[in-house]
């Protein structure tokens, strides 16, 4: 007996497979599309894509063994949550791969922060070192200045000679002047340094009584008086209280080295006693 031939499918049968052959390849091409946006697009949360890829992969996988069933081509005992799902795992793959790579680069980025915000807090001993080499010598000796102790000021007054003591004093009577002593006497050595009693000029000249003098002119017009000089050191000019101007002799009417100082007042008047000159000056030749 001839076996019996196989049914033809109707014409609705073969619309219908056609229909679902379609069907299942605009799907295959919509889930190839997915995974390609899914590893190209960059959104903010690279975790939440992944997971509404796979839950977007799966609803469409239930989607469409829910449609091959009713066309009688998939068992219902193989649902899409016992089957193997590739576009999901892949989806969660690629997802998991982009969460990986941003988490490295952002501690990449959190490292470099961190290493500049050191360098910028730490102190930079070269750009200190720069800063001084720049500030130059001027501000080197400012500090140097600031720190050394002031220099002594000049004297205003100073006594004629180093060596204090008087031997003949301001108008005392004898054989050797003509009226009465118009000054005092520093019995000091010959050679002895002279020395200006205050600021002011001076100017030299012989005269047979005083023998080698320098007189010493101040600012208010007054004179001192240096006589019996062996020598100057310095002749005419300005000098300054305490400068070294000639030294200790014996010249003109003199019994021996010593120093005849006088002081006369502005406009050429008679001489004064220059011991009370001196005390009110804070100086006490005696």
């Amino acid at each position: 007996m001839a076996p019996e031939a196989a049914a033809r499918p109707t014409r609705a049968e073969l619309r219908l497979a056609a229909r679902e052959q379609s069907r299942s390849q605009r799907r295959d091409a919509a889930r190839a599309a997915t995974r390609t946006a899914l590893l190209r697009v960059a959104l903010p949360s690279v975790a939440a894509l992944g997971v509404a890829a796979a839950a977007a992969v799966t609803v469409q996988g239930e989607a469409d063994q829910q449609r091959a069933q009713a066309a009688g081509r998939v068992p219902e005992q193989a649902g899409a949550v016992d089957a193997p799902d590739t576009a999901h795992a892949e989806a969660a793959q690629a997802a998991q791969q982009a969460l990986a790579a941003g988490a490295a680069d952002q501690a990449s980025r959190g490292d470099a922060r961190q290493a500049l915000s050191a360098t910028q807090g730490a102190p930079d001993a070269t750009g200190q070192a720069a800063q001084a080499a720049q500030a130059g010598p001027a501000a080197a000796q400012a500090a140097a200045t600031d720190q050394a102790p002031p220099a002594p000021a000049r004297p205003t007054i100073s006594m004629p000679v180093a060596e204090h003591g008087i031997g003949e004093a301001f108008g005392a009577a004898g054989t050797h002047w003509a009226k009465r002593h118009t000054g005092i006497d520093f019995p000091v050595d010959g050679g002895t340094p002279v020395m200006a009693v205050t600021d002011g000029t001076i100017r030299t000249q012989w005269n047979p009584s005083y023998g080698y003098m320098t007189i010493l002119k101040t600012a208010d017009g007054t004179e001192a008086w240096y006589c019996h000089l062996r020598s100057y050191k310095i002749r005419k000019g300005t000098v300054k209280a305490g400068d070294v101007i000639a030294f200790v002799g014996s010249s003109g009417n003199s019994t021996g080295p010593h120093l005849h100082f006088e002081i006369r007042p502005a406009g050429g008047g008679a001489p004064v006693d220059p011991l009370p000159w001196f005390l009110a000056q804070g100086l006490d030749p005696r």
